[in-house]
């Protein structure tokens, strides 16, 4: 066993107990369950109803990161604050997203909370997946760190080429693959049923509008997958931890959709502000890689990196502010100007 394979193998031990995923996994399931309860009749959500799910769902991670800074000790717990607040980020960008596929495909405003709904859900499933992919790698593979640092540096120079190009602004709808399959596989009805994916159309079984809108949500759920996972990898490689951050950073996105959904478009910097953390951490990972090579090779401390985290952070969202100052929420002038 080299060196390096023999540092991964010891870096990836986890404070995750078969006792601990248990109850983690079924508290997860039990958040989702709820969710769905709570939109099982379709309303419009208030700003009242949102911003009390959002406390509550930033409280919890909040308090979950406390327990494990009491319960293993300052380093995890600034890891695991550190792994939260970048998916958290990450997560604000990917409401972006939804709200202009929201958008695209005309939603009712009473059905927008259960298409987000499915669109966390199945990030959650493809977390989970690329989770255990991304620790299998990194105990198989001595070039992993450096693989996962590459995929950060290139998704971060496709973030500041968008940003700068106003790429990310353009959806649409008939030139997603997911969506020109689906229409290829099975008829589909102009307008929305309510909740259901599917009607019966002279005598024939077609898709609602509902259910392109959740394959596409889907579909943008992988990609952002591709990027966050390896992000928190670069923060802990605590499995337990990377999946505890993905998973209270996403079981919010529901009521933070509308909490923000007026400022979201007023972030018109967060994609410069998402580049420059995505690249940091991709060096952070490089560096991490060349140390268990050379040893004399410096690494970047967690706790630095929360600070510089927290910075850009800060930095982008008053610069936004300021940027669009002399615009309403919401105005279409916003968006034009996010690039």
């Amino acid at each position: 066993m080299t060196e390096l394979s023999y540092l991964s193998a010891v870096e990836l031990s986890s404070v995750g107990t078969p006792t601990l995923w248990g109850v983690t996994i079924a508290g997860v399931l039990a958040l989702l369950v709820l969710d769905f309860l709570v939109t099982r009749r379709p309303h419009e959500v208030s700003i009242k109803e949102a911003l009390g799910w959002s406390a509550f769902y930033v409280a919890l991670p909040l308090a979950f990161g406390a327990w494990v800074w009491s319960r293993y000790g300052s380093e995890l717990g600034v890891q695991y604050l550190t792994g939260y607040l970048v998916e958290k980020s990450l997560s604000v960008d990917n409401l972006f997203v939804f709200m202009l596929l929201l958008a695209a495909f005309a939603v009712p405003a009473v059905l927008a909370q259960r298409v987000l709904l499915y669109g966390i859900a199945g990030a959650l499933v493809l977390r989970a997946i690329f989770i255990a992919l991304g620790a299998a790698a990194l105990q198989t593979l001595d070039f992993a760190f450096l693989l996962f640092g590459l995929i950060l540096i290139a998704t971060a120079v496709k973030l500041l080429r968008d940003a700068l190009s106003g790429h990310e602004q353009e959806v649409d709808i008939n030139k997603m693959r997911s969506v020109r399959l689906l229409r290829k596989v099975m008829p589909v009805v102009e307008d929305y049923h309510g909740t259901r994916m599917t009607v019966r159309q002279h005598g024939r079984r077609a898709l609602t509008p509902l259910a392109l809108v959740v394959v596409a949500v889907l579909a943008t759920d992988i990609v952002f997958a591709v990027d966050s996972v390896p992000a928190v990898y670069g923060i802990t490689e605590d499995p337990y931890l990377v999946f505890a951050t993905n998973a209270f950073a996403l079981l919010g996105l529901r009521a933070l959709y509308f909490v923000l959904h007026a400022a979201l478009s007023r972030l018109v910097h967060l994609g410069y502000g998402l580049a420059i953390i995505l690249a940091f951490i991709g060096v952070k990972l490089g560096l991490h890689w060349a140390h268990g090579i050379w040893p004399g090779v410096p690494q970047i401390p967690t706790l630095a990196s929360l600070g510089v985290i927290i910075g850009v952070l800060v930095v982008v969202t008053l610069t936004s502010l300021r940027a669009t100052r002399d615009c309403e929420p919401g105005d279409t002038r916003v968006v034009t100007e996010r690039h």
